[in-house]
């Protein structure tokens, strides 16, 4: 079952959006998410003639991107805060909400990040986000749950900002 042209373009711009988002998140800036997505799309694109359909195309894909944003994360080994994922205009207490989030998120590490992100923010199921990061579901609990306990912890109230 393996994809033409034509459906590769049309996964890629069904998906596009959040693609990008998870790989900005990923690797912390609009130049290295381009970068990793233009590496991941190459890398999709050449290996259509092998994509036999044992996952889902979209699987597929997601697999392809978060691996390249790891490669891409290897060979840089630091990465930027998240400042622009707070871009979208907001008011008063949202605008720190948000940047604390983006903070927190950054500050998990890369496997935690991913797990929270395809499961909370792109709505992956357990399964389907194991075949992306190959893998077993046991795994992506274990870092969805330790994702999301220290974003709780970054995020809770301090004692002196509740007094």
């Amino acid at each position: 079952m393996a994809l033409d042209d034509d459906e590769f373009a049309a996964l890629v711009a069904e998906h596009d959006r959040d693609l990008r988002r998870l790989a900005f998140r990923l690797v912390g800036d609009r130049h290295a998410m381009d970068d990793a997505l233009q590496d991941a799309y190459v890398k999709a694109f050449r290996a259509l003639p092998r994509f036999r359909g044992a996952s889902s195309p979209r699987t597929w894909l997601y697999r392809i991107v978060y691996n390249a944003c790891l490669d891409h994360l290897r060979r840089r080994r630091t990465y930027a805060q998240l400042d622009e994922a707070v871009a979208t205009p907001a008011r008063g207490d949202a605008v720190a909400g948000r940047a604390a989030l983006a903070s927190a998120l950054a500050a998990l590490p890369v496997d935690q990040r991913g797990a929270v992100l395809l499961v909370d923010v792109q709505g992956f199921t357990y399964p389907e986000a194991a075949a992306v990061f190959d893998v077993p579901v046991g795994t992506v609990a274990s870092r969805l749950s330790r994702g999301r306990e220290a974003l709780r912890a970054a995020l809770a109230p301090t004692r002196e900002g509740a007094e």
